[in-house]
């Protein structure tokens, strides 16, 4: 049986089980709709004009947080993996910035940025950074130092080093610190227009029907509907991340 029949046989199950509780009369199938009926405005979603705008309005935000979120980290990594100085210095205000929950700051980002798109795209930038930039500083510590030596040894200059020899090596870790932003910025993009309101996007498609006609069937819909976004995106960046460093030591041993 394969890995792909094995997961559609799973998923059929669950449906199966969500459908037989949502008909068995201990909820309120108002409040708990059947799959059924989940999928079914699933499907109308699909085709209608204003959902699909709120839909391209996060993955479009999605997007534009994750580029900026790499353009910063990875640069940032690099240098803190590489001067150990400066890495020192900013290790301090880095442990304090990390842990503060990113939704925790909507209110000082609609103040700072305004309460437009660039609140949720700031917020999903704030939180997809770590991963990246933290996998960054690590991969550059796994470099085998003896690569680094050699390179030096030929009369390579401190950035000929970094991007002929670290970089290279540390391409492995920075994408899968990537993959795991991608999904990090998604939530955070969804979450903040869930919470802020306003504007339109995935999370405010949600907010609107729940708090207007009480619909959980759409509720339930727009919330696959951001399942299934975030599943193509991991799936995508995996098969990059496969395909395009299918020559990396680090990849083949994990295999």
């Amino acid at each position: 049986m394969t890995r792909t029949l094995r997961g559609l046989l799973g998923l059929l199950g669950f449906l199966l089980l969500w459908e037989a509780f949502s008909r068995s009369g201990l909820v309120d199938p108002q409040y708990f709709p059947p799959p059924s009926v989940v999928l079914t405005r699933f499907v109308e979603l699909l085709g209608d004009p204003s959902f699909l705008l709120d839909l391209i309005a996060s993955v479009l935000a999605w997007a534009i947080a994750l580029g900026i979120s790499i353009a910063i980290a990875v640069p940032a990594g690099l240098l803190l993996g590489s001067v150990r100085g400066i890495r020192v210095a900013t290790r301090a205000i880095i442990e304090f910035l990390r842990p503060i929950p990113s939704v925790a700051l909507i209110p000082l980002a609609i103040v700072l940025v305004g309460s437009g798109p660039e609140t949720k795209i700031a917020l999903a930038v704030y939180a997809a950074v770590w991963p990246i930039l933290f996998n960054t500083i690590y991969a550059l510590d796994e470099v085998d130092p003896v690569m680094v030596d050699t390179a030096r040894s030929f009369g390579f200059g401190r950035a000929r080093t970094m991007f002929t020899v670290m970089l290279p090596n540390a391409a492995p870790f920075v994408l899968t610190g990537i993959r795991m932003s991608a999904s990090v910025a998604l939530i955070l993009v969804v979450s903040t227009e869930f919470l802020a309101g306003g504007g339109s996007g995935l999370g405010s498609f949600v907010l609107d029907a729940s708090t207007g006609a009480g619909r959980m069937d759409l509720v339930l819909a727009g919330t696959i509907v951001a399942g299934i976004v975030g599943y193509l995106i991991n799936e995508a960046l995996e098969t990059v991340h496969k395909r395009g460093l299918a020559w990396s030591a680090v990849d083949r041993e994990a295999v």
